[in-house]
């Protein structure tokens, strides 16, 4: 696997990701997706949609707004409760989680002992609705995008006519006011969430609860292609900790949230160490509880069959984009000898890559070799991304679509479009990115070729 430094500086180099602002010095926690990056984001946001709600008949999806009534924060228990606690260096005055300490030296600057007592810091970002901005305006940018789906629980029962058991999905940004960010897009400030709230009838929650573990954890082999030493279960419960998978002895023990009676966190090995990529919580009726109690409005489910009435418990799974994002590059991400020379290859699943053929001429300066490539980017657009670049020698070209992981390569030569050319065949070149094996295609074949490998 590569190092961290290695992934930032693809990243920069080949348009993934940005430092947000970064003309003037950007801004901690923010990052801006290029080209590449928002093509990639775009694919894992897909491939999550259509696993939840495209291939299911029994969730469906919501997006709710960034900024609610901030009555909605109360009642989760964010006012009161969404908090880390802050230690500040009287030396160097950088600041820092104390639960993330472990000495009463400075992470920074070394001193020991000038550290303050810890406070709590509520990490919800505060903003005012209106022209006046008095404790009446107060309202926050939403910290996950669980809670819009919740206010919206009996809109959606009701207008889309479901039965329990059923979900709700959404995918959105949040805010958090981190105290300290890192690890790249690891740990954001602002950030894109994928989640859904799967209620079920009180009694059923934990063989969901065990079922949803079994699927999201599929979903993550899958999609992302990771290997077995990669990837793990930690299971969170009120008694104790424990790991399913690699490295079990490596853990360290911790409550589920107060909305959860226990968690199921898929893990994943980055370079500074296991960490959470999706947590599936087994919620119970906490939020739709907290709603009912705090607005009066009754959230409990009518059963026509049954003729009982309850609210729903709830199972959660719930995963970032950026964090998927960052395992998909380092997943991927591969240096290999190939005659003598390094070679840089993102060996991303193909529904992943962001590109998924590049259109090569040999020559620039020929119009019939130009002329043909430009006329096949033209037919390939509507059916796959596809790009035309034309700046570099063709091993140059290669290697840089090796690097961002595009799937094919098509290139355009003398053989293809000059009719005088002794070797004239009319046909173009197709190179596998994974095997480096190039085949020729007719010209007129290209689209239908690549689509069936695709399809593949």
């Amino acid at each position: 696997m590569p190092d961290m430094e290695t992934i930032v500086s693809l990243c920069k180099r080949r348009g993934f990701v940005f430092q947000s602002s970064e003309i003037y010095g950007g801004i901690g926690g923010f990052w801006d997706y290029g080209p590449l990056g928002v093509e990639l984001k775009n694919n894992i946001k897909r491939a999550w949609w259509k696993a939840m709600v495209q291939d299911r008949g029994d969730i469906v999806g919501v997006d709710a707004a960034v900024i609610m009534n901030p009555q909605v924060w109360v009642a989760s228990g964010h006012v009161a409760t969404f908090s880390d606690p802050l230690v500040e260096c009287k030396n160097c005055h950088h600041r820092f989680r104390a639960d993330k300490l472990k000495s009463d030296a400075c992470p920074d600057c070394g001193m020991r002992g000038q550290l303050t007592e810890p406070r709590q810091f509520n990490l919800l970002f505060q903003t005012h609705v209106g022209p006046v901005e008095d404790d009446a305006a107060i309202a926050y940018l939403r910290p996950e995008t669980a809670q819009g789906i919740f206010v919206n629980f009996q809109n959606v029962q009701q207008s889309m006519r479901r039965k329990v058991p059923f979900g709700i999905a959404q995918i959105g940004r949040s805010f958090r006011n981190e105290i300290i960010t890192g690890n790249f897009i690891f740990r954001d400030r602002e950030f894109e969430q994928m989640e859904m709230e799967f209620f079920v009838k009180p009694g059923t929650e934990d063989e969901w609860h065990d079922r949803w573990r079994d699927i999201r954890y599929d979903w993550w082999k899958r999609t992302f292609n990771i290997r077995d030493e990669h990837i793990r279960i930690k299971v969170i419960r009120r008694e104790a900790t424990t790991i399913v998978g690699p490295d079990p002895d490596d853990v360290e023990q911790e409550k589920p949230p107060h909305y959860s009676k226990g968690n199921y966190d898929v893990e994943y090995k980055f370079p500074m160490g296991w960490s959470e990529v999706e947590g599936i919580a087994s919620r119970t009726d906490y939020d739709l509880g907290s709603h009912q109690k705090l607005s009066g409005k009754s959230l409990e489910y009518f059963d026509d069959e049954t003729k009982e009435k309850y609210l729903p418990y709830v199972v959660e799974p719930a995963m970032g984009v950026d964090r998927s994002v960052l395992v998909a590059l380092l997943e991927s991400y591969q240096e290999e000898q190939v005659r003598g020379e390094k070679r840089v290859v993102l060996r991303l699943p193909h529904a992943l890559a962001p590109i998924k053929v590049a259109v090569l001429p040999l020559a620039r300066n020929r119009p019939e070799i130009v002329a043909i490539a430009q006329e096949i980017a033209a037919t390939l657009r509507p059916h796959m991304m596809t790009v035309y670049d034309d700046t570099a020698s063709i091993g140059r070209l290669y290697r840089r679509q090796d690097e961002v992981g595009t799937l094919y390569c098509v290139t355009v030569d003398h053989q293809s479009a000059i009719p005088s050319d002794e070797k004239y065949d009319g046909k173009v070149t197709i190179r596998d990115r994974d095997t480096m094996e190039q085949i020729r295609v007719p010209v007129a074949e290209v689209k239908d070729v690549l689509v069936a490998k695709l399809a593949s």
